[in-house]
C-alpha cells in the first residue's frame, strides 16, 4: 500500500477491555487499540488475545464523546460510485457506534444525543476515497506532495468528519486533547492508515462522450464543515468569516481516462485503482464555482408566518469578518466575481444593500455603473475598484435582477448575466492538467484558473442552481471547442444525448444541495431537467414549498442540533449529569398546552360530527359542544399564529440570540395580558444563550 492512504479492509475485535483495529491485507501494520472504558490510545504489533472478531468495516469515521460515554462511529458499509481516474469513489450507506462502556450508560439527554447524530448520519450524503483526495479541485491536488498522507491533503473546510477524528489526528502527532487521553510522545504515523476523511455533497461521475469523443463527465459539490447548518438557523457570516450554506462545485471533463471503465468493487487492489491500458496520457479539464450566503451579520426569524421576519444587523461592525472571508477566497481562488441575485425590492432589498455596502468597504476608490431596461430600473449594478491597490481590489460585484429578468420562467433570460460575465470567465480560464508519464501520479499543468464566479441568492439554492448549471454549460462548450472536439460556434447542448445527461446530473446537484439546507429538492428542478414547466414539476413544486414551512418551522431546530454536535461546535458536558435536563421544554405549562387542546378540540368536532345519534335524542346539547369545541379551536389557532415564535422548534444546543430575543419579547408582551398574562412570568424563561452575541451591539440600528 501506497505510504498515508488509508487501509481499506479493517477487522473490529471487541473484548470488555478494548476494541482492536486491524487490516487483514497489511498484517504487517500495527493494530490501533482502543482501551475501555478510558478511551486511550495505543498501538500494538502482533494479534492481541482474549478478543473476538465482530465484523469487517469500511473505515474509521471517528471517536465523539457525549454527556455519559464515548463512541466510535464505524462505516459498515459503502457503496462504489464509480472512478475518478482509477480511483474508487465511495458513498457512506450505513453506519455504527460502538460504545466504549460494556454496560452502556442511559438518560434522555444522552438517547437524545444519540439519536441526533444517527439521524444526521443516515440522511447525509458522505463520500470518501481510500487514494484519491475528493475534499480537493484538481487544481489544488495538482500541486498537492502525494508523499504526504491522505488527511493531511485534505482541505480543511471539506473534511467533515475532521472532528470526531480529531482524537486519531492528536494521538499521531503525540498530542493530548485535554481529555484524559494517556498519549506518547512523539509522531505516531502508523496511526494513517486509519485516519479516513469524508466530504459531504454530492458527486456523480458518467462515462459518456460527446460529438462521438468519449470522456468522463464529472460533478462534484463539497459542503463546507464550518458554519455549517439549516436554511433559517444559519444565515449570514461569522466573527472567523465563514458564511453559511459554502459550497464548492467543481465541473470537470476527463479524457482518455482509460482507468476508470466499470464501477469494480471491494475485490481491486489495495490502494484501490485500476490499471489502464496504454494510449495517451489522461487529460483533466475543470472549472470551480462557489456559493456561499450574504457575508454580513443577518438573520430571518420564524414565527410560523410563511415569510420570516428579516433582521440586519450594521454593516459595520461586519467588516472585519467579511475581511477575513474574502483575504481567504482570494488566496485560494484568485480574483472573485461577486453574482448577487436578491431581489432589488421587497423584503430581500435590505440584504442587497448590505452586500453593496459590505463591498464599498472592502473595494478602494469603488465605481458603480448601474445598467437598466424596460423591464427594471436595476437590470445590472456593478461595483468595482477604480484604482487596484489592495488584495479587496480583486473583489468584482455584479448585481443581476433575476427576478424581473426571467419573471415567467423567462430562464433563457439569464443569458444576458452570461454575456455580462463572459469576457471574465474566459479571461481568467479553467484548470487544464496531463498526467505525466509513468505512474507517478502527478499532473503536469497547461493551465490554471485564475478566478472564481461566488454566486448567492436568498438561501444560495434555487437561482443560484440556474445560474451556477448555465456557467458551467459555457464553460464545458469553451473546453470542448480548445480541445478541437467542437468547432467555434458550437454549444455541447447541441449534443442532444449528451444535453440529456447534464441537466440530469445538475438537477441531482441542486436538489442534494437544496435538501442539505432546507430539508427538500430544489424547485423548478423539472424545468432545468427538461427545458420546459410541467404540471407534474408544478405539483412537486407546491408540495417541496409545503414540506420546506414545516420543516423549517418544526423540525430544523433537532437537525442543527445535530450539526453542532458532531461539527464540534457544541461540546456535551458531564458536569450536569442528574441535574436540569438539556433538551426538557421549559416553556410555561399554558403555552405548551395549546397545541394539545387545539388537538383535542378539532378530535372532538370530528367525533361529534359523525357519531350516530339515537332517533329520540336531544341534538342541541351534542351541537353546543360542537360550537364550543369550534370556538375554542379558533382560539387556540390564533394564539398559536399571533405567538408564533413560542412554537417554533429551536436549536436547543447553541441558542440563537435573534430566537431568544425574539421568544423574551413575545413571552413580554403576553404577560401583559389581562387576561391570561398571570399564567406567564419571568421565572419560566428558556434559558441562558450560550452563544456568542455576534453583532448584538448593533441591536438599535438592526431592520426588520
Amino acid at each position: 500500500m501506497a505510504a498515508g492512504l488509508p487501509f481499506r479492509d479493517i477487522n473490529v475485535h471487541s473484548s470488555p477491555s478494548h476494541y482492536a483495529f486491524s487490516s487483514p491485507s497489511s498484517p504487517s501494520a500495527p493494530t490501533l487499540v482502543v482501551d475501555r472504558p478510558s478511551g486511550d490510545l495505543r498501538l500494538h504489533d502482533g494479534k492481541l488475545l482474549g478478543s473476538k472478531r465482530v465484523s469487517s468495516i469500511a473505515g474509521i469515521l471517528g471517536m465523539i464523546k457525549l454527556r455519559l460515554d464515548k463512541y466510535i462511529i464505524v462505516i459498515t458499509k459503502a457503496q462504489p460510485m464509480g472512478r475518478v481516474k482509477g480511483h474508487m469513489i465511495y458513498k457512506v450507506v450505513s453506519t455504527e457506534f460502538l460504545p466504549l462502556r460494556e454496560r452502556p450508560l442511559h438518560d434522555p439527554d444522552e438517547d437524545t444525543y444519540l439519536t441526533l447524530l444517527k439521524t444526521l448520519l443516515k440522511t447525509s450524503p458522505l463520500f470518501f476515497s481510500y487514494s484519491f483526495d475528493i475534499t480537493n479541485s484538481f487544481q489544488r491536488q495538482a500541486h498537492a506532495d502525494p508523499s504526504v498522507p491522505l488527511w493531511k491533503r485534505a482541505d480543511d473546510r471539506f473534511f467533515w468528519n475532521r472532528f470526531v477524528q480529531s482524537d486519531l489526528i492528536d494521538f499521531r502527532g503525540g498530542l493530548n486533547t485535554g481529555y484524559g487521553h494517556r498519549h506518547p510522545s512523539g509522531q505516531q504515523p502508523e496511526v494513517d492508515p486509519f485516519i479516513l476523511p469524508v466530504m459531504y455533497g454530492m458527486m456523480e461521475i458518467k462515462n459518456t462522450s460527446v460529438k462521438g469523443t468519449p470522456l468522463t463527465f464529472i460533478l462534484i459539490t463539497r459542503r463546507s464543515r464550518l458554519r455549517a447548518g439549516t436554511r433559517y438557523f444559519s444565515r449570514g457570516i461569522d466573527e472567523n468569516g465563514n458564511v453559511s450554506n459554502f459550497n464548492e462545485t467543481e465541473q470537470s471533463i476527463i479524457l482518455n481516462d482509460h482507468a476508470s471503465g466499470g464501477l469494480g468493487g471491494y475485490g481491486s487492489s489495495q490502494n484501490d485503482t485500476a490499471g489502464g491500458s496504454a494510449g495517451k496520457e489522461a487529460q483533466v479539464l475543470a472549472y470551480v464555482q462557489t456559493r456561499g450566503s450574504v457575508p454580513v451579520y443577518w438573520a430571518e426569524i420564524n414565527t410560523l408566518q410563511y415569510t420570516p421576519k428579516l433582521q440586519v444587523r450594521g454593516v459595520e461592525s461586519a467588516v472585519p469578518a467579511a475581511k477575513k472571508h474574502f483575504a481567504e477566497q482570494i488566496a485560494l481562488y484568485g480574483d472573485n466575481w461577486l453574482v448577487n441575485l436578491v431581489n432589488q425590492k421587497g423584503r430581500e432589498k435590505s440584504v442587497k444593500d448590505a452586500y453593496e455596502q459590505m463591498v464599498d468597504h472592502l473595494v478602494n476608490s469603488p465605481e458603480e455603473d448601474i445598467e437598466q431596461d424596460q423591464l427594471t430600473s436595476e437590470k445590472f449594478h456593478i461595483i468595482e475598484s477604480e484604482q487596484p491597490k489592495t488584495k479587496f481590489d480583486r473583489i468584482h460585484y455584479i448585481y443581476f435582477d433575476f427576478h424581473n429578468e426571467t419573471k415567467g420562467l423567462q430562464w433563457h433570460r439569464a443569458k444576458i448575466l452570461m454575456d455580462q460575465l463572459e469576457p471574465h470567465v474566459l479571461k481568467h480560464g479553467y484548470f487544464r492538467g496531463v498526467d505525466m508519464p509513468g505512474d507517478s501520479g502527478q499532473m503536469e499543468v497547461r493551465r490554471h484558473q485564475t478566478a472564481v464566479i461566488r454566486t448567492n441568492c436568498m438561501d444560495c439554492l434555487d437561482r443560484t442552481n440556474v445560474v451556477q448549471s448555465m456557467i458551467g454549460r459555457f464553460m464545458l462548450s469553451r473546453m470542448l471547442i480548445d480541445l478541437g472536439i467542437m468547432r467555434e460556434g458550437e454549444n455541447a447542448e447541441d449534443d442532444q444525448a449528451f444535453e440529456f445527461l447534464f441537466r440530469n446530473v445538475w438537477a441531482d446537484n441542486a436538489d442534494i444541495v437544496s435538501k442539505s439546507y432546507s430539508g427538500t429538492g430544489a424547485l423548478k428542478t423539472d424545468f432545468t431537467r427538461l427545458g420546459v414547466r410541467t404540471k407534474q414539476g408544478a405539483l412537486q413544486d407546491l408540495n417541496n414549498s409545503i414540506t420546506r414551512y414545516f420543516l423549517n418551522n418544526f423540525a430544523d431546530g433537532s437537525r442543527q442540533d445535530a450539526f453542532d454536535l458532531f461539527l464540534g461546535t457544541y461540546l456535551p458536558s458531564d458536569s450536569g449529569i442528574g441535574g436540569q435536563l438539556l433538551f426538557a421544554d421549559r416553556r410555561p405549562l399554558f403555552i405548551q398546552a395549546i397545541p394539545y387542546i387545539l388537538a383535542a378540540s378539532i378530535f372532538l368536532i370530528f367525533v361529534g360530527s359523525f357519531t350516530r345519534r339515537a332517533p329520540d335524542a336531544a341534538v342541541w346539547p351534542l351541537r353546543l359542544i360542537i360550537f364550543l369545541c369550534m370556538a375554542l379551536a379558533a382560539v387556540s389557532l390564533n394564539f398559536i399564529w399571533t405567538n408564533g415564535t413560542l412554537y417554533v422548534n429551536w436549536p436547543k444546543l447553541n441558542r440563537l440570540p435573534h430566537a431568544i430575543e425574539s421568544m423574551q419579547d413575545t413571552l413580554t408582551r403576553f404577560s401583559h395580558n389581562p387576561v391570561v398574562g398571570g399564567l406567564v412570568g419571568t421565572k419560566h424563561e428558556r434559558g441562558k444563550s450560550d452563544a456568542r452575541l455576534v453583532g448584538l451591539e448593533e441591536g438599535k440600528k438592526r431592520r426588520e
